[in-house]
């Protein structure tokens, strides 16, 4: 069994693709002056949300400011008025999306049962949390679940000063283990899997049937690849791995 189990958290622990979708519908649905049908409206915040969030991936801004970013382009599809101070995008970001996106948070149904299962396994692996998301509201995710002490860590860029793929060598540090001592589990076929196994940790998809950039089917992954459908798989799949 492997020493350190990291777990991705967006589209892995939490459902994070269907708490944007409920939370920015709501929002289209009641703009009166919205500028395009709500459909076309929540794709254009979900590319603005994976274009920003890149750029605070590389340093180019902060996290609040990769928020701003996304309301700024958004507003005026919106057919509202874009705010000049920075405090007052705050307000717009934490009142009219932040309040309705966290309560629309929902775990999968898999996530607990697979968390027991490796904590009662005898000289079981030690658990952490690798994400690229914010650090304070990946902390409230886990602890809205009542996860967090699963967990021995939870680690993003703010941890690490890098963020997935490039974290992968950090985290193994940051947890005193070797790279072909971790598992890396995500629901990210390239990032979370082909990446993690270039630094040289096994990596296993979590296939939940949905891509989580584009809402179509699962990518094609190559038959070497090790693949789950839900995480209560995973403590048998490692340990058929590891036999």
């Amino acid at each position: 069994m492997a020493d350190v189990i990291f777990f991705d958290l967006d589209g892995t622990l939490v459902d994070h693709r269907s708490a944007v979708w409920e939370t920015i519908g709501q929002i289209v649905r009641a703009a009166p002056n919205a500028t395009a049908p709500p459909e076309e409206l929540t794709a254009l915040w979900w590319t603005l949300e994976a274009r920003h969030m890149r750029e605070y991936l590389a340093g180019q801004c902060s996290f609040a400011e990769h928020h701003r970013r996304r309301v700024r382009s958004f507003l005026p599809m919106l057919g509202e008025p874009v705010p000049e101070s920075p405090g007052l995008l705050d307000a717009w970001i934490s009142e009219r999306y932040l309040t309705v996106f966290e309560e629309a948070w929902q775990c999968y149904p898999d996530v607990e049962p697979c968390l027991e299962t490796l904590k009662r396994l005898p000289g079981g692996p030690r658990l952490a949390v690798l994400t690229n998301g914010d650090p304070d509201q990946q902390r409230a995710k886990l602890a809205r679940f009542g996860l967090l002490d699963y967990f021995e860590a939870v680690l993003t860029p703010t941890e690490l000063g890098a963020a997935k793929p490039a974290a992968y060598a950090a985290a193994c540090r940051w947890m005193r283990t070797g790279p072909v001592q971790a598992v890396n589990v995500g629901d990210m076929l390239e990032s979370d899997v082909n990446a993690a196994a270039l630094a040289g940790l096994t990596g296993v998809w979590l296939d939940r049937g949905i891509d989580f950039v584009t809402g179509g089917p699962s990518p094609t992954a190559d038959e070497t690849v090790l693949r789950i459908e839900k995480l209560t798989d995973l403590p048998d799949r490692l340990t058929r791995t590891n036999a």
